[in-house]
């Protein structure tokens, strides 16, 4: 079957004529005719399948009747990611170029006035995350009244992330009457019953088993230490050693550990990139550039990158970080083996990651071999590359020392010092000098003894002659001799000590 026997309009179809593509994939086919029937739709395709032309397709050929109105968007496409979002817009701009429509992308990152400043001209289509979009209706730019039509790309993703209060918000904001598609790779049980909340008895699309992978794709694994430096040096030898590597995409659980992986493989000579939700949109977007066009062949990035980004020429995908949600490893692996092309998926695994890999081959139903090849880490070297780790109980440091402390600096002996067969310095056969610049120090005096009991010899006889009185016991005195003893008036002022006469 080809695009012309979809319903599509004429400008549509002349569009997708242009682009090369002459017949639609399995998703497309079955939904495109029940979108152009105004129906709700709910897809299940494995990625890299064309659902988001299987949305776009139809709503040009829906919209070429009508018109829009300032701040009135005529249908709302909701997005998990920043990237996806520019995606679908990349989409509309190319099937779409020979119509008027206004395509208006509302995403973090970017100014509320340029935004308001689209919304006010109408907008046609309207691309947006959650929460930029919630920001703009509440302060009253926005008004959701004339959505005809709701797109909820990458569902399982939406509700999985926490978007199921904004998702709950923006439904009751669009119309009833509405016309929804819900789309995903993934659709667990639990999932499921939420989107039966959303849609009016749906066309249930499912062109593959949910949860399946690509037969293009070639997984393998291969065992590694817990240290994060065994692993870093396993995937440098991962990526030495590979075969018809043009590009990959190495995937982490952490932001952090994205920043550490980027910045190690930058170190060894590798040129890669880093993508994460804590960057800024436009250093975002020019890491993905660079990765499109080539000019860096590796690219580090969190699960932000692993949902419905479609570039067709990755050859390999390296999880870095075993996902902890067999539906992640999914998506992962699906960035590669797009479109017909064949591509490889290799997993790092500790044995703390053993739970998850189970769960993984549970849920696409195969087992996933080892990798051929020793690449086990024998040397205890550290990554010096990696950032300084934080000791925490009884852990040390790299360099031994207890509490991740820097190791006491060795110094030569000192003058009258001599060094012994275990390394500890002695005291030697003499004093050391004074520096020239320096008075000698004073001799400290020692502390006062004890009083002696008595029944102890006493006197000042008993005590050798050579020996200073300093901190040695004087006999006691009687209490006459005490009051009878003269006082000791040297601290005070000469003034005081004047005799005063008396008066007659």
């Amino acid at each position: 079957m080809s695009f012309s026997n979809l319903g599509l309009s004429d400008k549509v179809l002349a569009a997708v004529a242009a682009t090369g593509y002459t017949t639609p994939t399995p998703i497309q086919e079955q939904a495109i005719p029940h979108v152009l029937a105004r129906r709700d739709v709910l897809g299940i395709a494995q990625t890299g399948t064309g659902k988001t032309a299987a949305f776009v397709l139809p709503m040009l050929t829906l919209l070429e009747k009508g018109r829009a109105r300032a701040r009135m968007p005529r249908t709302l496409i909701l997005e998990p990611t920043r990237e996806l979002a520019a995606q679908v817009k990349e989409q509309f701009d190319k099937y779409g170029a020979g119509q008027k429509l206004n395509v208006a992308l509302l995403i973090g990152g970017v100014s509320f006035g340029d935004q308001d400043s689209k919304l006010m001209r109408g907008v046609d289509v309207l691309i947006a995350t959650p929460g930029r979009l919630l920001d703009h209706t509440e302060r009253g730019g926005l008004l959701l009244t004339g959505v005809e039509l709701l797109v909820i790309d990458e569902a399982d993703r939406m509700l999985d992330m926490g978007f199921i209060p904004d998702i709950e918000r923006i439904c009751k904001l669009v119309p009833f009457t509405r016309q929804t598609l819900f789309f995903t790779a993934t659709m667990p049980p639990e999932i499921s019953r939420i989107t039966e909340a959303f849609l009016h008895n749906p066309a249930r699309i499912e062109v593959s088993k949910p949860a399946t992978t690509a037969v293009t794709v070639t997984q393998l694994q291969v065992p590694a230490g817990r240290e994060a430096h065994d692993k870093r040096e396993i995937l440098r030898r991962l990526l030495r050693d590979a075969k018809d590597l043009n590009n990959a995409i190495i995937f982490c659980n952490r932001k952090r550990e994205v920043a550490v992986l980027h910045k190690s493989l930058q170190k060894h000579g590798f040129s890669v990139g880093a993508l994460h939700g804590d960057m800024d949109q436009s250093a975002r977007t020019a890491a993905l550039d660079q990765f499109r066009k080539g000019e860096i062949p590796l690219l580090v990035a969190s699960d932000v990158a692993a949902r419905g980004l479609d570039i067709p020429a990755v050859s390999h995908v390296f999880n870095f970080d075993v996902p902890h949600h067999p539906d992640d490893y999914v998506h992962r692996i699906g960035r590669t083996g797009r479109a017909g092309r064949t591509g490889t998926a290799i997993s790092i695994v500790t044995s703390l990651d053993s739970k998850s890999m189970t769960a993984i081959e549970k849920l696409i139903g195969q087992p996933i071999p080892r990798a051929e090849g020793d690449y086990t880490v024998h040397s205890e070297a550290s990554d010096e590359d990696a950032s300084p780790r934080r000791s925490r109980g009884r852990e040390g440091s790299r360099d031994g020392a207890r509490g991740g402390r820097k190791p006491r600096r060795e110094r030569e002996p000192r003058h009258g010092e001599r060094e012994t067969r275990h390394g500890e310095r002695e005291a030697g056969h003499g004093e050391r000098e004074p520096r020239h610049d320096q008075e000698p120090r004073r001799e400290r005096a020692a502390k006062p003894e004890r009083e002696p009991r008595q029944g102890r010899n006493t006197s000042p006889q008993a005590a050798p002659s050579h020996v200073p009185s300093i901190g040695r016991a004087e006999p006691r005195r009687t209490q006459r001799e005490v009051d009878h003893e003269p006082a000791d008036h040297s601290h005070l002022p000469a003034f005081l000590l004047r005799p005063v006469r008396a008066r007659a």
